[in-house]
């Protein structure tokens, strides 16, 4: 049974999904007034009466906004609309102090683009429509404590794009991986940063179930839940994974799926009833006033085009003819941009391709990982950690040494041949005293000497490790294998 197909009553049953990502717009100021954007402010003070909504204030429409909207659309393979139109989009929430949001409605930026994806039944290059790109500004933020709730402005007109696909996912898997390939480009083309756990990125998945057997009724969706806010690309998959569950269970139970808004509680797992669905009716969208219609020239959208970089796709696929690398380290070093960067950097400084590819991938990434940097927080010059690939090259330390020293650069800035030297961790090659050590370790382990000769070779790496472990990773480990080799003979 495919992943996008489940179980209802002894009868295959078609999960449809459909994605709506919010991305904040990497601007230095509001979507429709002068005020700066910057998350680490103070609450309430980046405010001014435009994104207040004081009564007698004028939106006027940031340009650099627009552009970095145009520029998403072109990467998602849509089409920009000659004439896009504002809207007022009408609800009272504690959060938006004007009443209203201004959005697009009727007249979107961009339509009828799509995203290639894996999809869950292992082909490749699926096809993931995008119906919409639209322009719209942020709300505040609710800060909730023990007994009150209190309400940050700062949010407030913060641009973004709201970018809304065609219910083609089929499955939790490629949920997450729609996000994971959206959330690339968008850092690629410089729009939006991803960073999801400040809210720069948002997502709210729509989930149907059609309880028709599989392949008949492929129209017919089923009645449509959200999930608001997803801020994880677990909980991405998480989330949908529940809701497929829940609504199942309620079919099988014989009950009705109900048009409902859900948050997504990560303590526990599990959905949690918001609202009533609304639908557009209850928005009374009508065209914003004091704002004139978007018009967007050819010439324009031309001149943006030409300045898109090389995308993911099209890094990987040439990663991968050029350097001779495996698909699997291709897509690990183009996760991000500045990642694939610094590796091409560093292989005009060091041309060893697979020493570079493996330390990348291995050394590197755990060290991020487990300092929590990321690839713009790290300070290391690709030019000083080339001097620790010479070092191993040339033969000065090992692999394993280079490990160890490594993290020591980052920490304290300094070069690898001055720790190297400073701790007196060149490499071990002299024959002599390798093979003392050697001999040394083979009368430590008389029994599995004789269960080496007897048959069981694998033992060698036992003795590498011993000898190694003596030597304090400092023995060449090539001629540590030749010496025990022609001893153990």
């Amino acid at each position: 049974m495919n992943a996008d197909r489940h179980r209802l009553n002894k009868i295959e049953c078609q999960v449809t999904i459909g994605m709506e990502v919010h991305a904040q717009l990497l601007t230095q100021t509001k979507l429709f007034c002068g005020c700066p954007i910057d998350w680490k402010s103070p609450p309430n003070t980046l405010t001014c009466p435009v994104c207040l909504g004081m009564p007698g204030t004028l939106p006027v429409v940031n340009k650099r906004a627009v552009e970095l909207a145009i520029r998403a659309a072109l990467a998602l393979n849509c089409k920009i609309e000659k004439i896009s139109i504002f809207a007022r989009k009408n609800y009272f929430y504690p959060d938006l102090p004007k009443g209203y949001q201004i959005t697009q409605y009727e007249h979107p930026l961009a339509t009828d683009g799509f995203l290639k994806i894996n999809s869950s039944t292992g082909s490749f290059g699926k096809k993931v429509r995008i119906r919409r790109i639209h322009l719209e500004e942020d709300a505040g933020k609710l800060l909730h404590e023990a007994n009150k709730t209190l309400i940050d402005f700062n949010r407030c007109g913060v641009p973004l794009i709201e970018i809304v696909t065609e219910p083609d996912i089929t499955s939790p898997e490629e949920a997450r991986e729609y996000l994971t390939i959206l959330r690339q480009i968008l850092k690629y083309t410089g729009v939006c940063t991803g960073d999801m756990e400040k809210g720069h990125l948002r997502c709210e998945p729509n989930i149907s179930i059609n309880p028709a057997p599989f392949g008949r009724c492929r129209v017919n969706h089923g009645v449509r839940t959200e999930i608001k806010n997803l801020n994880s690309f677990k909980a991405v998959e998480d989330g949908v994974r529940y809701e497929i569950s829940r609504q199942i269970k309620i079919l099988e139970s014989g009950n009705k799926v109900e048009h409902v808004t859900l948050l997504w509680d990560e303590k526990y797992k599990k959905t949690q009833e918001m609202r009533g669905k609304e639908e557009a009716e209850d928005y009374r969208y009508f065209p914003e006033p004091d704002l004139p219609p978007l018009v967007i020239s050819k010439e324009w959208i031309k001149e943006i085009k030409n300045t898109l970089p090389e995308l993911p796709a099209a890094k990987i696929k040439r990663f991968i003819e050029i350097y001779k690398i495996r698909e699997y380290d291709a897509k690990i070093l183009c996760e991000e941009p500045r990642l694939a960067d610094y590796y091409e950097s560093l292989l005009k400084l060091c041309p060893d391709i697979k020493l570079v590819t493996s330390f990348m991938t291995g050394e590197f990434i755990e060290l991020l990982h487990e300092k929590k940097l990321t690839i713009e927080e790290f300070t290391l010059t690709p030019y000083y950690l080339s001097k620790l690939f010479d070092l191993i090259r040339d033969g000065t330390i090992s692999r394993n040494i280079a490990r160890d020293v490594f993290p020591e650069m980052v920490e304290t800035g300094k070069s690898a041949t001055e720790l190297v030297e400073k701790r007196g961790l060149k490499q071990i090659s002299g024959k002599d005293e390798l093979k003392k050590v050697i001999k040394e370790v083979l009368i430590e382990h008389p029994a599995e000497v004789e269960r080496y000769k007897c048959g069981k070779t694998q033992l060698i790496s036992f003795f590498v490790g011993q000898v190694m472990k003596k030597t304090q990773n400092r023995a060449n480990p090539k001629l540590v294998n030749e010496i025990l080799t022609r001893l153990l003979r």
